[in-house]
């Protein structure tokens, strides 16, 4: 059996994926400082804390994500757009079209029978409707972001919210909280906007089933719920979809030990 592992260094977190006979046998999930390469040193050791294996059984590390330059201590890297993509057709093998939204940016990836990439589209000019977005507009509801996709479900008049960029939209729900708005209308309202930002990247690349969520967002009941409805198709969401461009390094690095000649 060959154990390998995945570091994915993105805007706001590491994540680190440990794969082994085919199966994801540990995982770490950490925010990152400014120490980008501890930060990725970390994300392994508690990932290998939670398989309980040990760092020499580790036959190869890959990074991926913003920093991954800075898994210095990897045999590869590998950039996030293919890792999402064979991370997801790990996960759900029918995957044709995969969405990720993380802390600063939005992904839609096309993708073939074998998970590799055919197209992308991707907003990564501002952190509208990205993860950094939620945080913001839930502090300005008075709430942490892990408690509004509950709180969302119980929705009965979404408000309109129009401004899509962090600044102006948490000004705008500030607004509606001044006016008594429920939070769950203004919630179900910033879903509205975000899905409606993420229907144009993904109508770039082309929409058919299956669909597969990924990224930090894709944890969030309300977002999953808006995705679906407005789709009008199924949505993949797995426990491990936050961690989907962690397994995807972690298989490429497994691909490449094997094209070398024993």
């Amino acid at each position: 059996m060959t154990l390998v592992a995945g570091v994915d260094i993105g805007s706001t977190t590491a994540k680190c994926a440990l794969i082994e006979d085919g199966k994801v046998v540990g995982r770490s999930l950490n925010p990152v400082g400014v120490e980008l390469v501890k930060d990725a040193e970390r994300a392994l050791a508690l990932a290998l804390s939670d398989s309980g294996r040990e760092r020499r059984d580790v036959r190869a590390v890959t990074g991926t994500g913003y920093g991954r330059f800075k898994v210095t201590f990897g045999q590869f890297t590998v950039t996030e757009i293919g890792c999402h993509a064979k991370g997801a057709h790990f996960l759900f093998p029918a995957t044709r079209v995969v969405l990720d939204i993380g802390g600063q940016d939005t992904k839609a990836i096309k993708v073939d029978a074998n998970g590799v990439v055919i197209d992308f589209a991707m907003n990564d000019k501002c952190a509208a409707g990205t993860g950094r977005f939620l945080d913001v507009c839930a502090g300005a509801l008075g709430y942490d972001v892990s408690e509004i996709g509950p709180l969302s479900l119980g929705a009965r008049r979404p408000v309109k919210v129009t401004n899509t960029c962090t600044v102006f939209a948490e000004s705008e729900v500030s607004s509606y909280v001044a006016r008594g708005k429920d939070p769950k209308d203004i919630l179900a309202g910033l879903y509205g906007s975000i899905v409606s930002r993420s229907l144009s990247l993904l109508q770039r690349v082309g929409v058919e089933p299956e669909v597969t969520f990924t990224g930090g967002v894709s944890r969030n009941e309300g977002m999953v719920r808006t995705l679906r409805a407005r789709l009008g198709l199924p949505v993949n969401v797995s426990p491990l979809s936050q961690f989907v461009g962690a397994i995807g390094a972690a298989l490429y690095g497994l691909e490449r030990l094997e094209a070398v000649p024993a």
